[in-house]
């Protein structure tokens, strides 16, 4: 992604989380505050932190419509990447784009010397989850939640 570019994807992609967190249960100032806190921690000074990278994904006609943000994880295991966020705007998905971010992503994070990939996935969002095992990852934990009250 141009550097020009990067601030406002950095708030697309700080606000998208908010969103999410407020889905799972928190708050519109508790997904604020921990979207706004991963952002900084992820980016400081409006960077990316050593070893990430963002890329637009683009449809065949060149036009933006998503975007993958990969990098190694947070393990002392210098091999181990991570797909932080990948997104494909809502009215682009289902013409196997997210598919070929991914498999791009792969190359990338291989020619950078990881020998794995991760990623996160929230339990409501089952079109990634099928995407993702259909790319072959296998779920290595999961989080439960039950609301009471």
């Amino acid at each position: 992604m141009r550097a020009e570019l990067l601030p406002a994807w950095i708030e697309r992609s700080r606000a998208e989380y908010a969103r999410d967190l407020v889905v799972l249960g928190e708050t519109a100032e508790e997904a604020d505050r921990h979207a706004d806190e991963s952002m900084v921690g992820s980016f400081p000074s409006g960077a990316p932190s050593p070893g990430h990278a963002v890329f637009d994904v683009v449809d065949d006609a060149g036009e933006p419509v998503g975007y993958l943000w990969i990098g190694p994880d947070t393990s002392d295991d210098p091999g181990a990447w991570w797909i932080w966020d990948i997104v494909i705007d809502a009215d682009k998905r289902g013409r196997g784009l997210g598919r070929a971010a991914m498999t791009l992503g792969e190359v990338y994070a291989r020619a950078q010397g990881a020998h794995t990939l991760g990623l996160s996935v929230f339990g409501f969002n089952r079109g990634a989850h099928g995407l993702y095992e259909s790319l072959g990852y296998e779920t290595t934990s999961v989080k439960m939640r039950k609301r009471l009250g």
